[in-house]
């Protein structure tokens, strides 16, 4: 969904990439600070409320996460060791941003829909870490599961637009729908790349 709109930011980074790379700045660096700075965002301003400076600064760091890889092509360094980093880095940030979501939900138990929103925020941390471990998994045992319909920049996108709306007046019952469609967004996603692997494997299996 976001694919056009990540190779424009990857054109638009390539001179700051640049510059950081003269500056003698590392891509490891930039992942790293990167992920620090939005669990952080997400761990204090999400839970305390306010949910549209969170979520718009949240999702400019989404937005340059593909500065890194920027750097790492444009120095030559780019290889398995920096795949490895962004990639498990980002499970921190993803399931920092939704445990933020929830814990607004929980501190906020007056809300009418709070019980709600506690339970598909959950269901969007749970299962959103999964739809990565899938594909990580099938790669390990020699398949391929670059399949679903909830991709990570997907993921995140649909669920901070409407956090950052909820303080501006948007129905915290608006969220809920959006977080609960998301969660069953990505069981689909983790259903999908479970068969995907299985019609690879299992003819394999059955011939052994």
């Amino acid at each position: 969904m976001f694919g056009r709109l990540r190779a424009t930011m990857q054109r638009l980074f390539t001179p700051l990439a640049n510059l950081l790379i003269r500056r003698g700045v590392s891509p490891d660096a930039v992942t790293v600070t990167g992920t620090v700075i939005v669990t952080v965002l997400a761990l204090t301003l999400l839970p305390a409320g306010h949910l549209t400076l969170g979520a718009l600064l949240i999702g400019l760091f989404v937005l340059t996460d593909s500065l890194d890889g920027v750097m790492a092509r444009a120095s030559g360094r780019s290889g398995p060791w920096g795949a490895f980093l962004d990639s498990t880095l980002d499970r921190v940030s993803d399931g920092a941003v939704f445990a933020g979501i929830t814990l607004w939900f929980v501190l906020h138990a007056d809300e009418p829909w709070g019980t709600a929103g506690t339970i598909v925020a959950l269901a969007c941390l749970v299962l959103g870490s999964v739809v990565p471990y899938a594909r990580a998994r099938a790669e390990s045992v020699g398949a391929t599961a670059a399949v679903g319909i909830a991709e990570r920049s997907d993921r995140l996108v649909v669920a901070l637009v409407p956090t950052a709306f909820v303080q501006l007046g948007l129905p915290v019952a608006v969220l809920v729908v959006v977080l609960g469609l998301l969660a069953l967004a990505s069981l689909v996603t983790v259903a999908q790349r479970v068969l995907t692997v299985r019609n690879q494997l299992l003819p394999t299996t059955e011939e052994a």
